[in-house]
C-alpha cells in the first residue's frame, strides 16, 4: 500500500492506471476506521482493481460547535487496517492542499438535504457533496462506496453524482453492527460503559419498527410514535429526529408503501448517534 498526501500526485497516480485500463474504486473516509469502513474496502476489492481509500476530517461539513477538534485520529492504525483490508492507495491531503486560501466553491444538492439530519444540521451537507466532489475529481474512480448508515448522505451523493454528470457508479453497502446491534461508528468511541448500553436502544427501536411493519401495521405516525416512546424510556437519550420517508424525495410519507427508509438521530449523551433500515413493501390493492 501506498500512502499518498499531494493532490497533483494522486491524480498523476490515478491517471496512469486509467491508461493502463485499471478499474479504481474510491471508499472516502474520515478516518478512526472500523468494521464498517473495512466492508467497504473489502466491497471495493471485489469491484475494482485498485483501491484508494482516503482519509481526511472535513472542516466544511462540521458546524461551529460540533466535534472538528475531537474528532478521532489515528493514522497510524488506520495504515494498519486500511492495507489489511485491500487498499493499495491511502490519499491522505492536509486542509491546506483541499482548501487553500482563497477557497471559494462549493457544491449544493437542495432538496434532498432539506428534511432528516438537514434540518438540524442545515450545513452539513453541502460540506459533503463538496469533499466528495474534489474527492472524486482526484481519485477519478469508476465506483464509489459508500455505506448505509449514513443514508441520507449516500442518497445526496446518488443524486449529485447523477446530476453533475459523474461517470461514477455509487455503491451503498450494508450496515455492519457490534454483536449488541449498535451500528459501527467511530463516534461510538465517545459514548462512557453506560450510554454504550444504552445506546443499542436505537437497533431496537428500528428492528420493533419493522416487526410492526411485518404484522401488518402501515400507518407511519402510529410506527414513529412507538419509536419515540421506546427511545424516550432511556435516561440518557434525546432525539433529534425519527423518521419514515420514501427513499426517492426522503419525505416523510403517511402510510408505508413502496421502498422506505425508516431513520433517527439519537443524543446518547453528548453523542449522536445515526441508524436507520431500508424497508419494501408492495400491498396489493
Amino acid at each position: 500500500m501506498k500512502v499518498i498526501q499531494s493532490v497533483k500526485e494522486m491524480q498523476q497516480t490515478v491517471e496512469a492506471l486509467r491508461l493502463q485500463g485499471k478499474k479504481i474504486a474510491v471508499v472516502p473516509t474520515m478516518g478512526y476506521l472500523h468494521n464498517g469502513h473495512l466492508s467497504l474496502i473489502y466491497k471495493a476489492a471485489d469491484l475494482a482493481d485498485v483501491v484508494i481509500t482516503t482519509i481526511f476530517v472535513n472542516p466544511t461539513q462540521f458546524g461551529p460547535k460540533e466535534d472538528l477538534d475531537k474528532y478521532p485520529r489515528d493514522l497510524e492504525r488506520d495504515k494498519g487496517l486500511a492495507e489489511e483490508a485491500g487498499t493499495d492507495f491511502l490519499f491522505v491531503p492536509t486542509d491546506d492542499d483541499m482548501y487553500p486560501e482563497g477557497y471559494q466553491s462549493f457544491v449544493n444538492v437542495e432538496k434532498l438535504t432539506l428534511d432528516l439530519c438537514g434540518k438540524s444540521r442545515p450545513w452539513h451537507f453541502k460540506g459533503v457533496t463538496t469533499i466528495v466532489s474534489k474527492l472524486f475529481n482526484i481519485t477519478k474512480p469508476h465506483y464509489a462506496v459508500f455505506g448505509q448508515k449514513d443514508a441520507q448522505q449516500a442518497f445526496v451523493i446518488q443524486r449529485m453524482t447523477k446530476d453533475l454528470n459523474f461517470d461514477i457508479e455509487i455503491v451503498i453497502a450494508p450496515i455492519i453492527r457490534e454483536e449488541d446491534g449498535l451500528a459501527t461508528s467511530s463516534r461510538n468511541k465517545y459514548l462512557n460503559p453506560q450510554e454504550r448500553i444504552e445506546a443499542t436502544i436505537l437497533h431496537h427501536s428500528l428492528q420493533m419498527a419493522k416487526d410492526l411493519v411485518d404484522a401488518g401495521e402501515r400507518n407511519s405516525s402510529v410506527i414513529i410514535d412507538k419509536m419515540r416512546e421506546m427511545i424516550d424510556s432511556t435516561a440518557l437519550s434525546k432525539i433529534d429526529y425519527v423518521e419514515i420517508v420514501d427513499t426517492h424525495k426522503l419525505q416523510r410519507v403517511p402510510v408505508i408503501q413502496g421502498q422506505v427508509l425508516i431513520a433517527l438521530a439519537v443524543f446518547i449523551g453528548n453523542t449522536r448517534l445515526l441508524d436507520n433500515v431500508i424497508i419494501e413493501i408492495n400491498d396489493s390493492i
